[in-house]
């Protein structure tokens, strides 16, 4: 199971290279007053993802295993996981176009007493790439940095 959803990735981004229907990456640098295996964990976390987010999840930290955010609008498969370090799945909206995925890439790293989180996205069918950029910010990065403020549960 685990191959065909790196073949469905490795598709989009050859898509991707040939100038197909898919744009320039997304990357962001985010900072968090967490250490990375407390990033890892609220991501990977079904309750606590909803309680970031505001939207409900169904998350899993087994690779290979399918899950939803967004109140159903995000889906996909964990492609590769390493625990406090790396988050990397082929991930979907449900609005686009059937059997198109894209690689969401989530690095961890330590960073003074937090984490920064380095995020590449590739893939994202070019006339939903700006929306998938603000929605990482809006559902994501500023909701999260709250949630660690305030202690994170």
């Amino acid at each position: 199971m685990v191959k065909y959803l790196w073949y469905l990735a490795v598709s989009a981004l050859e898509r991707s290279a040939k100038g197909g229907t898919m744009c320039k990456p997304v990357h962001h640098e985010v900072e968090f007053n967490a250490k990375p295996n407390d990033v890892y964990d609220a991501y990977l976390d079904s309750r606590r993802h909803a309680r970031i987010t505001g939207q409900s999840a169904k998350m899993s930290k087994k690779e290979g295993a399918y899950f939803t955010a967004g109140d159903g609008y995000i889906s996909g498969y964990n492609l590769e996981l390493v625990p406090g370090k790396r988050i990397v799945q082929a991930w979907r909206a449900s609005e686009w176009p059937e059997g198109i995925y894209s690689v969401l890439r989530l690095e961890l790293k330590p960073k003074g007493k937090g984490s920064r989180a380095i995020v590449d996205h590739v893939g994202i069918p070019d006339k939903f790439r700006d929306g998938v950029d603000q929605g990482w910010y809006d559902f994501y990065w500023t909701p999260m940095k709250t949630y660690f403020e305030e202690g994170g549960e």
